[in-house]
């Protein structure tokens, strides 16, 4: 028995040689990965999603595209009072739209609605209030707003959240992912049937992020398995929201 066991150990240690160095290898992989992803994102990101960025690549803007108008067009846009959402609000009022700004806060909303009618002397523009957060809320904002019985010709997603901390929605959804990519889903979801009125000329517009290229998608959508990162919650968000559209596009 003794001479057994001892040819067997030699074996053993090695096995566990085995075991250690495919861990380590793993590690070493995982961390070339991340740091490749980073350093790939800073140079394309700088390159397509700095304000340089932009700037290099409105050179190629047609000036017709840029010109064109839509007066009679219904146009949704979510996170409307700052931002890029402000900013795309005033721009489809100051092309004619008939713009529906969609905003959590009641205050904030109404001063931008006044702000963009005074800017662009257009006077459809109009301030709905919903939390995308809550899918509840998005489904009694779409039924009020499909009361209007009028085709949707344009919805911007746009509205999103970064919040470090990891809190829950009274639906038990984390924050981030409940407005990111539940509460932007239902959103488009229930509009599908005014676009379809709307159709050849509906569009579904979401603002996505540059930083979904720094991480992979994963099933973890809740971000529950491991140290919450909001940063990291908010590129896999970002990731989800453009394979749900390629998904949609390709059935």
């Amino acid at each position: 028995f003794k001479l057994e066991n001892q040819r067997r150990k030699p074996f053993h240690l090695l096995h566990i040689k085995i075991g250690v160095s495919i861990i380590a290898i793993g590690f070493v992989t995982m961390f070339i990965q991340k740091a490749w992803r980073s350093t790939a994102f800073g140079l394309y990101g700088y390159l397509n999603f700095t304000k340089s960025g932009f700037q290099e690549h409105s050179k190629k803007f047609k000036e017709e595209d840029m010109q064109v108008q839509i007066q009679g067009k219904n146009c949704l846009v979510t996170g409307a009072n700052s931002g890029i959402g402000y900013a795309t609000a005033e721009g489809l009022a100051k092309r004619g739209g008939n713009v529906y700004m969609v905003c959590r806060s009641k205050e904030r909303g109404e001063a931008a609605v006044t702000k963009i009618q005074s800017d662009t002397g257009n006077q459809n523009v109009f301030l709905e209030v919903c939390d995308l957060s809550s899918i509840s809320e998005v489904k009694s904002f779409a039924s009020r707003f499909s009361s209007k019985d009028q085709p949707l010709h344009i919805l911007v997603n746009n509205a999103g959240i970064l919040k470090h901390n990891r809190n829950t929605t009274s639906e038990g959804l984390e924050l981030n992912f409940a407005v990111n990519v539940a509460g932007t889903y239902a959103l488009t979801e229930t509009m599908v049937p005014l676009l379809e009125k709307a159709a050849p000329d509906a569009r579904v517009i979401t603002v996505s992020s540059g930083g979904m290229y720094t991480t992979p998608l994963t099933k973890d959508l809740q971000f529950a398995e491991s140290n919450f990162d909001g940063t990291l919650q908010y590129a896999r968000n970002k990731r989800v929201q453009v394979s749900q559209l390629y998904i949609s596009k390709n059935l």
